[in-house]
């Protein structure tokens, strides 16, 4: 997550813990007023400022904020007399989250009546500052300092990803890495997904210092795993990893399962196995739902009287005793629960966990069957404003590709394959970029040009990339490939961030998979068994089918193999392949040696 400090920019945006996205609240002298193009309509007719108070529902500083700044008497006269505010769940909306997510949260912004930015400010605001800060903005309306540094950004020029840029994301990578404690930076401690998955990468292809860096970092995080109820807390605030915020978020229990079920495939660790488990079973027995769905999050807090510090230091007899426990935000979104079955998926894969494979199907089946738009798309949650976002069928577009690998059932790869139409047809832009929305509760003002975030361009161009290679559909490539060029303009690299998405899509697109084909039976044991030898496989680039006749050709049929008598497993790169193997030695050592 990315954190900016600037006084002079502010917007609030603000969802409340025990709030929906639609609620209204009789918090001041003013109703908080719903999201929707009204807002600014109402503005205008009475001369307003827009104040948007955007939260989460597992956040802390927001539900201080709630209780302290805007129960003021001061800042609500204030909000009475000049504001229309408004208070937003970040986790309903994500087009506002990716908009404002370099805020965090409470992320407070201020706009006219025009829907124009006057100022951006993250984070708690005292109750004075908050009066100084609204009483400034009626003096002086005009675009504070952040909103213009964002329009400066995109001046600078940077190379091709061809040429010396690759050399510069590469630098800045290393460069980023904190040596001393483990982690990519030092303002807050947690596991980058896309850093540790291009350090796994590196170190599989024999690179000691990446391979040092992910095992560094691994250790480290176990400091925000819960040992006693077992689920990722956020981040730490202190570089030891041991200050940790306690809110126990989707994003990162997935993104935590899934890299240390990889390294446990990688170098066979038991403590990397252990770490995963604790985390399966956080999703198994608290975020899981009765109908198979995964809920939200789970807030840092208890409530007022009793901060997360002081719960999660309680033994299990006594959390038990406690009788209460922190609250679970049970919204059902397809993107979390996308999310959670690659997570799933690759600890079933890596441990031969069959019930978390059962599991992962579970929650898949729920959401085709609760969230599915027409066209493979899906919806974020039950009533969405806007929409649909990207993020949703992207998180599923995984999922179901990761299920296809897991489970060889062709449905998985059918579904995924239309999810993947449906994403470019729905999200893509001219110039190769995915919007976030493919329409929007407001059309005003910064509203009226979509957001393109960078966590969700990388993501979506590995999911187009991964289709094409499982397909063979060319529109899913040339899509990918467009969008890395996208992905190499100042707007993504101009702040100097390593961006290892980008290296790893660059990768990714550049070379070809892993790529495993088990032929036979479906029901054959040895199929199986080589089936659940290429699952283990370690390997973030991976491409794996199970060839059963009987289904007719493969999906992307780009290798013949040989009719044979009995159940075996190839290992192919540029349509060329080993002999086949016959048993999980014989087919590990094959793709050992295909990749050396």
């Amino acid at each position: 997550m990315r954190f900016r400090y600037d006084w002079a920019a502010v917007l609030i945006l603000s969802a409340v813990g025990t709030l929906t996205a639609n609620a209204s609240v009789n918090s001041s002298d003013r109703a908080w007023a719903t999201w929707d193009n009204r807002i600014f309509e109402t503005a205008k007719a009475e001369k307003r400022f827009v104040l948007l108070d955007l939260e989460a529902v597992w956040c802390h500083w927001c539900h201080v904020m709630r209780r302290q700044t805007y129960a003021d008497p001061r800042v609500k006269n204030l909000i009475s007399k000049h504001y229309l505010p408004v208070r937003v769940d970040q986790d309903a909306h994500p087009d506002l989250s990716n908009r404002y997510g370099d805020w965090g949260w409470p992320a407070t912004i201020v706009f006219a009546p025009d829907g124009s930015e006057i100022v951006k400010l993250r984070g708690f605001i005292p109750p004075a500052r908050m009066v100084s800060l609204l009483q400034a903005i009626v003096d002086d309306p005009s675009p504070g300092p952040s909103v213009l540094a964002e329009l400066s950004l995109n001046q600078a020029k940077l190379p091709s990803i061809d040429g010396e840029l690759h050399a510069i994301l590469q630098k800045r990578f290393f460069e980023s890495y904190d040596g001393a404690n483990g982690g990519w930076g030092s303002l807050h401690k947690y596991i980058d997904a896309d850093s540790m998955d291009y350090a796994m990468s590196l170190a599989q292809d024999g690179n000691k210092q990446a391979s040092k860096m992910m095992r560094q970092t691994l250790n480290a995080g176990r400091n925000l795993i819960d040992p006693v109820g077992g689920g990722v807390y956020q981040y730490s605030d202190a570089q030891d990893w041991r200050s940790p915020h306690y809110e126990k978020i989707m994003f990162y229990q997935a993104s935590y399962l899934r890299h240390y079920a990889n390294a446990y495939a990688f170098e066979g660790r038991g403590q990397d196995l252990k770490s995963a488990k604790l985390i399966v079973d956080y999703l198994k027995y608290v975020l899981r739902g009765p109908d198979g769905g995964f809920f939200t999050s789970q807030d840092a807090d208890v409530d007022d009287s009793m901060h997360g510090k002081e719960f999660y230091s309680l033994s299990r007899e006594e959390r038990k005793a406690l009788g209460r426990q922190p609250r679970i935000d049970r919204n059902l979104y397809a993107r979390e629960n996308g999310w959670a079955i690659c997570g799933l998926v690759a600890y079933s894969d890596a441990a031969g966990d069959a019930q978390a494979l059962m599991l992962s199907e579970a929650a898949a089946n729920w959401v085709v069957a609760n969230r599915a738009i027409e066209g493979g798309g899906f919806k974020h949650g039950e009533h969405d404003q806007g929409g649909p976002y990207l993020g949703d069928s992207v998180a599923m577009g995984q999922a179901f590709v990761s299920l296809y690998a897991a489970t060889g059932k062709r449905d998985w790869l059918d579904k995924a394959a239309r999810t993947g139409r449906f994403i470019i047809s729905s999200f893509n832009t001219s110039d190769g970029g995915f919007q976030t929305s493919a329409s929007q509760a407001i059309n005003i003002g910064v509203f009226s040009e979509g957001v393109r975030e960078y966590g969700e361009q990388v993501a979506t161009a590995r999911l187009l990339n991964a289709l094409f290679r499982y397909t063979g559909e060319k529109s899913f490539k040339e899509a990918a490939t467009k969008n890395l060029q996208f992905l190499q303009t100042p707007k993504f690299l101009a702040n100097g961030f390593p961006r290892p998405g980008i290296q790893l899509l660059k990768r990714e697109i550049d070379n070809e998979p892993v790529h495993i084909t088990i032929v036979g039976h479906k029901g054959d044991p040895r199929a199986k068994a080589l089936h659940a030898e290429a699952r283990k496989y370690p390997a973030i680039y991976k491409r794996l089918d199970w060839w059963d006749k009987r289904e007719g050709p493969l999906t992307n049929p780009d290798v013949t193999y040989p009719e044979m008598d009995r159940a075996a497993g190839f290992a192919c790169s540029q349509r060329i392949c080993s002999l086949p193997a016959f048993s999980a030695g014989e087919l590990r050592a094959a793709i050992d040696r295909l990749k050396r």
